[in-house]
């Protein structure tokens, strides 16, 4: 199997905190590398969607919205049943892996493009459609259980969250710019992009590599769970890209927006909706197995397994 160079970043520091080197990486800098990577996969899939009719996407949207209301219900019972987590905790860790990895979605379009494989690309529509649908269902189940919402401060931490503001943002911008406006700033959001990416995943490499002690926490099943929901949302997406007429590399994308799990915009929310969880456990989850799995192994399983879907 061809690893992709971005990855290689990625495995230079999560091998780099295991052997402690000294590697400090700026917060400055991590939260700056997010700011350019929503906006970049914003702008580029503005532009795209700018040449589409809206009608046309409308069914497809629906569906990937299904997808990310159906994830969290699909986790739950496997976390509170089988599992044996409180209610609000399998609720919080449902609600990321419902959610998505911009992330993990930046390295799949990495993977689909040092291939030469043709993805659809407004593609950034879909993953700023299931930022949110998690997080409504997530704090929907612990609500069941009494939990007191905070509505306002609920919905401000969706909307006006970081990850979604400027996703969106950016597809606004690029889809009112069009290409021919979008073409000054373009070299700077297109030719930085894989070198800024390569930067996130060493970071992440290091954070990765940093929550592994805390497996040993949260016992077995948390780890088992963060290998087998992403191969349960990737078949999910699989099929339902399949279904929707979706290209190959398109159906890969979808599988892996199903597969991962959030780490930026669901953290914050459930923080506010469900403060009672441990939040320890999603991240834990998401960072330390989830993520690594999805980049190391994941993304190329899935792409194998979409191929067969189009023989």
């Amino acid at each position: 199997m061809q690893i992709d160079i971005v990855v290689a970043f990625f495995m230079l520091g999560f091998v780099a905190r295991l052997l402690k080197a000294p590697i400090e990486f700026p917060e400055g800098l991590y939260k700056g590398i997010i700011l350019f990577l929503l906006l970049a996969i914003g702008l580029k899939g503005g532009i795209a969607l700018s040449e589409y009719s809206a009608p046309n996407l409308l069914p497809q949207s629906l569906a990937v919205l299904a997808i990310g209301l159906l994830l969290p219900l699909i986790a739950f019972p496997i976390l509170s049943r089988i599992g044996g987590l409180a209610r609000e905790d399998a609720a919080s860790v449902a609600a990321h892996y419902g959610s998505v990895s911009i992330g993990t979605y930046a390295v799949a379009v990495s993977f689909l493009e040092s291939s030469g494989a043709y993805y659809e690309p407004y593609f950034p529509l879909f993953v700023a459609i299931l930022e949110i649908p998690a997080i409504a269902v997530g704090v929907w189940l612990s609500k069941r259980d009494g939990v007191a919402i905070q509505t306002q401060k609920i919905l401000r931490e969706v909307f006006l969250n970081q990850g979604v503001l400027l996703l969106v943002g950016g597809l606004l911008i690029g889809w009112w710019a069009g290409e021919a406006r979008s073409a000054s700033i373009m070299p700077l959001f297109a030719g930085m992009f894989q070198g800024t990416l390569a930067l996130f995943l060493l970071y992440m490499g290091l954070v990765a590599a940093g929550k592994i002690a805390l497996l040993r926490e949260h016992g077995n099943f948390i780890a088992s769970f963060a290998v087998v929901m992403p191969l349960i949302g990737a078949a999910l997406g699989a099929l339902v890209g399949h279904y929707i007429g979706l290209s190959q590399g398109g159906t890969v994308l979808l599988a892996t927006l199903g597969a991962s799990a959030s780490y930026i915009a669901v953290p914050a929310a459930m923080a506010v909706a469900i403060p009672t969880a441990n939040q320890s456990l999603s991240i834990t989850a998401s960072l330390a197995v989830t993520f690594p799995f999805n980049v190391l192994v994941g993304i190329p399983l899935y792409s194998a397994l979409v191929a067969l879907l189009y023989r």
